[in-house]
């Protein structure tokens, strides 16, 4: 079992590298707000006691300065544990870049072996609450997909909202959600706070759904992991090279259905820092000469939810960001 001090060590990382974004919000620089945040990520790694390794990531190697898959980080002592992580230093560059709600820091944490290790690709994706098990699939058509968690939701389909990516390839998935009777909200970027959202029942999200990040459907589904929530995916390549890329990472069947358990076990630790104001969480904000941050932080082993609210002084901002607080 993780050391359960490990969570604010691992809060610290995401506060760091929201902090280092935070003051780009609204000025549309996405990539230099994103980069800033893996810089202030990747530095305060170095402050914990862990052996990291990237599993999934930004990126191959090649992409740096992302956090890329398969680098490693914090100190590294043979006598620290081995972990696998899940890193979106910024989640939801858009939303940040462009003043929206809803932008994260966000990471998920497992003993070596235990999150699902895989390119940084499109999957397709279903969230729910706890009431979606046994109940949704992705083999099923997303009418009989809402018809079904209408029911086990004592509701009619008219009474659920299913959040989805306002994207081009969802025109048809939009529409038959619809025509089930569902309300579908659309968002421009960002599904990890959503799909957390599905275990909230006072945030009236009820699913999330359609093709989004490999990456963002991990973290996704640890934090399903530590709420009970349901998830499921498949992975839809774009090309046979990531396809045989992901063989040699170690996926036997690359275009498997998904469970949860096939994406993350045993024990995570699942922590994300706003840094726009958002369904889910404040954002980062300046009053008088302090910083004030709001962290949702997970553990599966205890099923404990904390939210933790932190303040630091402005005129650290630099120092803050650069050594993890």
């Amino acid at each position: 079992m993780m050391d359960r001090r490990l969570v604010l060590e691992f809060v610290r990382v995401t506060e760091s590298a929201a902090i280092a974004c935070s003051h780009l919000v609204g000025h549309g620089a996405k990539d230099e707000a994103d980069a800033r945040a893996v810089s202030a990520m990747r530095n305060a790694f170095d402050r914990v006691p862990i052996r990291g390794t990237v599993v999934i990531g930004e990126g191959e190697r090649d992409e740096a300065p992302m956090l890329y898959i398969g680098e490693q980080v914090g100190p590294g002592r043979d006598d620290l544990p081995e972990v696998d992580i899940a890193v979106d230093p910024l989640e939801g560059t858009n939303l940040c870049a462009e003043g929206r709600p809803g932008a994260l820091a966000v990471l998920a944490v497992a003993a070596r072996g235990h999150l699902l290790n895989a390119p940084d690709t499109y999957m397709d994706k279903i969230a729910t609450g706890p009431e979606g098990h046994g109940v949704v699939s992705l083999r099923k058509s997303p009418a009989e997909n809402v018809r079904a968690l209408a029911a086990a939701k004592g509701r009619k389909p008219s009474g659920i909202t299913v959040v989805v990516l306002e994207r081009d390839r969802h025109e048809g998935l939009v529409r038959e959600l619809r025509e089930a009777g569902a309300r579908v909200f659309l968002i421009s970027d960002g599904d990890v706070a959503p799909a957390i959202a599905t275990c909230m029942p006072e945030t009236g999200i009820d699913m999330v759904y359609g093709t989004g990040g490999a990456p963002e459907g991990v973290l996704a589904a640890s934090a399903l992991h530590c709420l009970g929530g349901c998830f499921k995916g498949r992975m839809n390549w774009r090309s046979e090279a990531e396809r045989d890329r992901a063989i040699d990472m170690g996926m036997k069947d690359p275009d498997q259905y998904l469970e949860l358990d096939d994406l993350v076990r045993g024990e995570v630790i699942f922590v994300a820092t706003g840094v726009t104001t958002g369904p889910l969480l404040k954002g980062v904000r300046r009053v008088g000469d302090r910083l004030f941050l709001q962290t949702l932080a997970m553990r599966s082993s205890t099923g404990t939810v904390r939210y933790v609210e932190t303040s630091v002084k402005a005129e650290r901002f630099e120092m803050y960001a650069k050594n993890g607080g």
